[in-house]
């Protein structure tokens, strides 16, 4: 549980207040066209100021274009230490504030994301290329963290034991495990921070956010609107930093004492980086990593629905999703069918093209080695024997666009039946028997999410409970919900996230035995 005793005492401690600073804050200066100046922050947002940082600024570019949105504070181990001590003096006032109050705090800032939803999307769109729409759709997810958070921060509830000892009694506390370290990616980049720091903000915690380098808009348009909510400095800082100084602040991150908890969503690599550094000190650490999802079709699916779901958990944000399908096992008997109407769907249904074009489906993968990656995939299948059903190249939007793609003939032996692509390629495997989807599904040292397509009841128990993956769409292809635990198993992660679950991951429990009565 983090302690306060390290910097001052909590009984003197006071929330951090603003401090004459420098000048104003900075802005893109002007903004890009169609963003909100005034959520356009440039700058590092550290104890309720916000602060350049002295190495200079980094450039953040529209993955659509190539062109720059603007420069951004470059933060390095310096400013993350300032972030630290700046949230730990925040938490020993934090933590006393009543859950009612925590509360309103976080309704607050949830009602001013939903007035400002639409800036707030394009900036989304501007930095991350993912269609409006669903740019959109994300901070309505976003937001609803924090109402949810909102509500939960009422309802961290303890415990009385009975004792066989009539003089005694057992109480159990849950308390905040103190400082709180999110890293966060690019591909959602407001959702997976609220749904990291609402559940922390309403356990008592304060935090520290370095968002991903390509996506930090988001993050500091958040710090805007959560200064404007009232949330007390110091309790939401956000660093934003370059790819060349990510190494440095992440492990500054997961070594500084004053920091107790740790949580990141990313690539299971980088996961593993982070977990042998917070190691040294002994931290709590919850993780969402990487994926492989496997979308099973059945014979007794209904054909339609299944390409339904495939459209939706496959192509959303361009493939760019931990919890996409990633590989596509149909049953024979139902095979040829499915891949013929999936085809249609894909031809029919996505247009590729700018995220701020009306009727885009499909934007720009979020850089060039991303697409260098899905190329890699789509060369090594081909090469393999796989058949190219639609797409398999680049597309003339830019360089960072690719065809949304499907490809039949995949076996085991290919990278896209063992990688996560992390882009819009659709690999289908054929099998014959229950007993092998499972066995192919399974056949991978991570499990984040699974779907499967069938109309046998039987059958869906069998397969949901021995997919070995933290969630499970059954007939279903898009399963995320504020309401329900996010999270997988295996080296997909560790604990879960959102969901009366959620604001565990930041309690400590405290065990309180009362004797002599």
């Amino acid at each position: 549980m983090g302690t306060c005793l390290r910097l001052r005492s909590c009984g003197a401690a006071r929330l951090l207040r603003p401090r004459p600073g420098p000048a104003p804050a900075r802005r893109a200066a002007g903004g890009p066209a169609g963003l909100s100046p005034a959520l356009l922050r440039t700058d590092s947002f550290v104890g309720g100021r916000w602060l350049p940082a002295a190495a200079g600024t980094f450039p953040v570019l529209d993955p659509a274009s190539g062109a720059a949105l603007g420069s951004v504070a470059d933060c390095g181990a310096p400013e993350a230490r300032a972030a630290v001590r700046a949230a730990h003096e925040a938490f020993c006032s934090w933590r006393g504030v009543s859950a009612k109050e925590r509360s309103s705090l976080l309704r607050k800032w949830y009602e001013l994301m939903m007035q400002n939803k639409d800036d707030l999307a394009k900036i989304i769109t501007a930095e991350s290329g993912k269609p409006l729409k669903e740019a959109q759709g994300e901070i309505l997810y976003s937001a609803n963290f924090l109402e949810w958070f909102s509500e939960e921060a009422r309802r961290v509830y303890g415990d009385i034991i009975s004792t066989p000892a009539k003089e005694r009694r057992a109480l159990v506390l849950k308390q905040p495990v103190g400082v709180a370290a999110v890293i966060t990616p690019w591909n959602f980049p407001s959702a997976m921070i609220t749904r990291k720091v609402g559940a922390a903000l309403a356990a008592g915690c304060t935090v520290v956010v370095k968002p991903a380098e390509d996506t930090p808009f988001s993050a500091l348009a958040l710090a805007q609107l959560a200064n404007q909510a009232g949330i007390p400095p110091g309790v939401y800082n956000v660093i934003p930093c370059s790819r060349t100084k990510a190494s440095e602040v992440g492990e500054v991150l997961c070594t500084d004492p004053l920091v107790s908890k740790i949580s990141f969503t990313g690539s299971t690599v980088t996961g593993k980086v982070l977990l042998r550094h917070a190691a040294s000190t002994v931290k709590r650490v919850s993780m969402e990593l990487g994926g492989l999802a496997p979308f099973i079709v059945f014979d007794s699916a209904n054909v339609d629905q299944a390409v339904a779901g495939a459209m939706a958990s496959k192509f959303r944000n361009a493939g760019q999703t931990c919890v996409c399908a990633n590989r596509f096992l149909v049953q024979r008997g139902i095979h040829d069918s499915f891949v013929k109407k999936f085809a249609e769907a894909i031809q029919k249904s996505l247009r590729v093209g700018n995220g701020f074009e009306e009727g885009t489906t499909q934007g720009p993968l979020i850089n060039e080695k991303a697409v260098e990656k899905v190329e890699k995939h789509v060369s090594d299948a081909i090469s393999k024997g796989a058949t190219v059903v639609t797409g398999g190249k680049r597309h003339p939007c830019g360089r960072n666009f690719f065809e949304p793609t499907l490809m039949s003939n995949v076996t085991g032996d290919m990278l896209c039946s063992h990688e996560e692509t992390f882009g819009p390629l659709a690999p289908v495997i054929k099998f014959d028997t229950e007993e092998e989807a499972i066995a192919i599904a399974n056949a991978t040292d991570v499990g984040l999410a699974g779907y499967f397509y069938s109309q046998d009841p039987a059958q869906i128990w069998r397969v949901a409970e021995q997919l070995e993956v933290g969630m499970v769409g059954v007939n279903e292809g898009l399963i995320s919900s504020v309401e329900c635990p996010f999270g997988g198993v295996k080296q997909s992660g560790l604990g879960r996230e959102g969901s009366k679950y959620g604001t565990d991951e930041y309690l400590e429990v405290k065990y309180v035995c009362y004797g002599g009565l």
